[in-house]
């Protein structure tokens, strides 16, 4: 049985990390599998680009362009939806290419910016080969946007889209609402699958995917990889306050809309002026940061930027007495994830898929939905509870027992043996 992962890149993003993570895992368990990409950024022989010469580059590049430059001037509201709405308007035909023909199972995962267009996903789907789809946010069956926030006309069919500069009926979400209705149209054989609860409940009620086979498997985890570590030695390296409670927090791209920086900084403030007292605090943040003032913040702050190395970070989480999660949109955070598996409890906020993650007050911490205020109780309490010990422990033995290599691969072995 070939199977042939399709992601947009092998690195940088949620999507690529858990797409490049099941591969591993399935290698495990002997599964002949290659994982098919725009961008390889990484050496590994299971990697198969598109981008094999400079003319491939130059495509993808074009590709990309072609798909922003017109939403950028034309259509997109403001900038903070500039990446949150893909047209996929532009893209590669792979359905040709070696490994997509010897492939047994087409395993679909994140294909946007400029990878696949809706016309390219259509000629994969139109091989009549068995498909999984594996969703990592709500694009599959909205008309463009990737999380629909209030806005649930993905149950009927999109149109009058806030995201756009001149919503209304027949706009660009409605065209590519369309769009992906004809290309679902010739899917003979597709099982879509969900990484979190949350994300298959809402799919489960759009009307593209109503009726399809909808599952949620989660994304695995090395939890050897991401274990715990010497806190003494990971602060003395990372220069961290020894005596202080560290308060870390990390994103991708710390100015993300979607990653609620605005509400931790709010947080941070009720903490200092209700809970702290005389406790030293200190803030550890780490991901890519352009904007964000971090002296607006009330505590000392060490920011590490973008931390690449998966054995650094678990040193990170490590030196951490509380990992902060503000997402007010998500599916299923691989950096939750990776603090539990680090023994590190996590505050967050109760929304998308965290409560797959977390179990409130006892291995972490579910605030109320953009409740700064119950955020900073929360963060107060993983720090001071006496139970802070057992709520790493749980939040450790919840990641091995759930989302463990050869757990996560075994549910993915078990769907392919059902639709080959």
């Amino acid at each position: 049985m070939k199977v042939a992962l399709i992601n947009t890149s092998d690195a940088g993003g949620g999507a690529a990390e858990a797409c490049m993570r099941l591969l591993k895992a399935l290698q495990l368990q002997q599964v002949d599998v290659t994982m098919v990409v725009q961008h390889k950024k990484r050496a590994d022989d299971a990697v198969y680009t598109v981008e094999k010469n400079f003319f491939g580059k130059m495509r993808s590049s074009l590709n990309f362009l072609m798909e922003r430059i017109p939403f950028m001037l034309f259509q997109e509201r403001d900038k903070l939806v500039r990446f949150a709405f893909s047209p996929a308007d532009a893209g590669t035909d792979i359905s040709r290419s070696k490994v997509i023909r010897e492939a047994d199972i087409i395993h679909l995962h994140w294909t946007n910016s400029g990878f696949l267009s809706i016309k390219d996903l259509k000629k994969i789907f139109a091989l009549n080969k068995p498909i999984v789809w594996t969703l990592h946010d709500m694009w599959a069956f909205t008309g463009g946007c990737h999380y629909a926030g209030p806005c649930n006309h993905f149950k009927n069919q999109c149109g009058n889209c806030y995201f756009l500069r001149n919503p209304e009926d027949n706009d660009l979400s409605h065209d590519g609402w369309l769009r992906k209705k004809n290309m679902l149209g010739v899917a003979k054989s597709l099982s879509v699958v969900t990484c979190s609860h949350w994300l298959g409940e809402v799919a489960m009620k759009s009307t593209l995917l109503k009726g399809l086979m909808i599952q949620a498997i989660p994304n695995p985890i090395d939890t050897e990889l991401f274990s715990p570590k010497d806190k003494i030695a990971a602060r003395a390296k990372w220069g961290a306050n020894p005596s202080a409670k560290i308060i870390l927090f990390g994103a991708a791209n710390i100015n993300d809309r979607r990653k609620g920086i605005s509400y931790l900084v709010d947080a941070l403030h009720i903490l200092k002026n209700k809970y702290t007292e005389d406790t030293p605090m200190e803030i550890v943040i780490f991901g890519k940061n352009k904007h964000f003032d971090v002296t607006t913040l009330p505590f000392p702050v060490q920011q590490l930027n973008m931390i690449t190395s998966p054995a650094d970070l678990a040193e990170i989480y490590s030196m951490a007495d509380v990992f902060v999660s503000p997402s007010i949109e998500d599916n299923l955070p691989n950096m939750i994830m990776e603090a539990m598996s680090c023994g590190t409890p996590v505050a967050a906020f109760n929304t998308g898929g965290i409560p797959d993650l977390i179990d409130h007050l006892v291995n972490g911490y579910m605030a109320e939905f953009k409740s700064s205020a119950d955020l900073a109780a929360g963060i107060n309490y993983v720090l001071n509870t006496a139970n802070h010990n057992k709520y790493g422990s749980a939040a450790r033995y919840k990641v091995k027992r759930m989302f463990n290599n050869e757990k996560v691969a075994g549910q993915y072995i078990d769907l392919y043996k059902s639709i080959v």
